[in-house]
């Protein structure tokens, strides 16, 4: 029973200080929320605006610095090509004139 007299006295104090807190808060005027408000609005949109226009800048650059890497790689492939193609039959004929000579 005593116990059960506690916990009142507990509730009975802790929502008396919880009432006195909340006159202690200095609520904002209807005028303020809505400035506030309206900052929030227009810097969350400033922020989706500046990270979109930053997000298709990268992608064409990165669309054309690919484009371009492509480009390279494969003239760079054509080449390699076509100094293989030479140097094989370069090789080639000299086997071939070693192996005539030798007979």
């Amino acid at each position: 029973m005593a116990k059960e007299k506690n916990k009142k006295e507990n509730n009975r104090h802790f929502l008396k200080d919880f009432k006195a807190e909340l006159k202690k808060v200095i609520w904002p005027t209807p005028k303020q929320v809505a400035n506030n408000t309206t900052a929030v609005v227009v810097i969350v949109l400033l922020t989706a605006i500046i990270v979109f226009a930053l997000d298709v800048t990268f992608e064409k650059l990165n669309t054309h610095g690919i484009d371009r890497l492509r480009s390279v790689v494969k003239t760079s492939e054509d080449n390699t090509i076509s100094d293989n193609t030479v140097s094989d039959n370069v090789i080639d004929n000299n086997t071939i004139e070693d192996n005539t000579i030798s007979e």
